[in-house]
């Protein structure tokens, strides 16, 4: 049911400079991938075919990285290097690519609406590329929201318990538990990046969605919040208000690399993995 995943890749990455100056933080490796890589992979594991991306400005690396380079598979077919091409190509033949461009860094809300043109009149999913998750043997993190949203039909939002001093971070959540079995949670308020106090549980919404289309008419109502930009937590407020939201606490590691902290210790996970 869900053919497509949107991969909002506009941002700046300015806490990776001066890394990020002419490089997307999407395209910073863990290992020998690219964090785009794992998002498309896990996207691709959920059964989705189609792969839309938000991009901006100095964002090349993304399309290039996702199409065939005629002089390096050149340069070292035959030899030894080949098989390290091996994993990309099979990503690349698995699914289509489709760019838009966000002109202007408005908010996670915004870029969403950015996409709408490549998605369509259909539910969809959003990765974000530096919200890295791993299950390990499992189903991915989003094959587990796809399954859930077969089941509930509404747009869901991964959730994950975080220490409440770190509420300020994320958007947050307050919920009924619906399903114990499941860790499924019948949303009913979203507060973005709230302070300790005002946090009204520490259950933090991370970077995968499913989104119903109904989504983009709910941003476009949306007004600036947060920052002066349009929070896509705001919009699935209107969505929530309706019972159409659900939250969805997952099985799965999940790493914060869009920080440097996260960012080593996702290299160490899969690193260790690797060793095994």
């Amino acid at each position: 049911m869900i053919r497509k995943c949107l991969f909002p890749a506009a941002g700046y990455g300015t806490r990776f400079l001066p890394a990020t100056k002419a490089t997307p933080k999407e395209m910073l490796p863990v290992l020998t991938k690219p964090l785009i890589q794992y998002g498309v992979e896990e996207a691709i594991s959920a059964g989705c075919n189609t792969m839309a991306i938000v991009t901006g400005r100095g964002k090349r690396a993304i399309e290039d990285h996702f199409d065939i380079s005629y002089e390096l598979e050149h340069q070292i077919k035959g030899t030894s290097k080949e098989p390290f091409l091996s994993e990309i190509r099979e990503v690349i033949n698995s699914c289509q690519f489709t760019y838009t461009r966000q002109k202007e860094m408005k908010g996670l809300g915004h870029a969403i609406l950015t996409g709408e043109t490549l998605i369509g009149n259909e539910p969809f999913a959003v990765i974000l590329a530096d919200d890295l998750c791993d299950n390990g043997e499992g189903d991915s993190v989003l094959k587990q929201m796809v399954e859930m949203y077969e089941r509930y039909n509404c747009s869901i939002v991964a959730l994950q318990e975080v220490p409440m001093d770190e509420t300020y971070k994320y958007g947050v959540i307050e919920g009924k538990l619906i399903d114990q079995s499941d860790n499924i949670y019948r949303l009913s308020n979203m507060v973005e990046k709230p302070k300790v106090e005002e946090a009204p549980s520490n259950l933090a919404i991370i970077g995968r969605y499913i989104l119903a289309p109904e989504i983009f008419d709910a941003i476009r109502e949306t007004k600036p919040g947060l920052g002066g930009e349009i929070q896509i937590t705001d919009a699935l407020m209107a969505l929530a208000q309706k019972g159409r939201v659900i939250g969805y606490k997952f099985e799965g590691e999940r790493f914060d690399c869009g920080s440097v902290d996260g960012f080593v210790k996702a290299t160490n996970w899969f690193y260790e993995k690797s060793c095994k």
